[in-house]
Parts: structure tokens; sequence; C-alpha cells
């Protein structure tokens, strides 16, 4: 479980990040949550963009992304969702 001052910090590194997945109208499968999942191991923090066309709440898809890799959800604004999952082998964020 995530501070609010690590969140605060983890929001402020993903500012600049560009969202490198997309969420469309059919929702979350499990072949993204494994990418995701590899994405994450990778990076450790990434932004995931909700389509307008996602059938799904925002909240929802999170949560399910969330649960499927075990990442913590960051931050949910507009249609953009951040999540951190430390890393085993690369880890790269120190959190405060």
């Amino acid at each position: 479980m995530l501070t609010g001052k690590q969140k605060r910090y983890l929001r402020s590194e993903a500012h600049h990040l560009k969202p490198i997945f997309q969420v469309g109208k059919t929702g979350v499968n499990a072949n993204m949550v494994q990418q995701i999942n590899e994405a994450l191991e990778k990076r450790e923090l990434l932004k995931v963009n909700v389509l307008q066309n996602c059938m799904e709440d925002k909240e929802t898809v999170a949560q399910q992304l969330s649960e499927g890799t075990g990442a913590e959800i960051v931050q949910v604004i507009g249609n953009m969702i951040v999540l951190y999952k430390e890393s085993q082998e690369n880890q790269q964020i120190k959190l405060p």
C-alpha cells in the first residue's frame, strides 16, 4: 500500500510519461494484463489510456488492471490511469 507522500512522488514522476497502452471497447482481457505486467516489470511506472468507446467505467478498468497485475493504482484522472509496481530485477524508482 502506497502512502500519500509516495503517491505524490509517483504522480510527479508520471507527469511526463506518455501512455503506452490503450483500453478500447473490448475492455480488459488476459493478453492485455500480461503485456502490462511485463511492461511494469521493465518500467515500474506507466500510464494507460481509456478510450472514449470503452464500455466499462475507468474506475472498473483500473481495478481490473490492478488486480490482474498486482500493481498499485497511483491515480485515475480524466481517461488516464497511472499504475506502479516495484520491479523485481530492474528497480529504478526509489520511493520516499
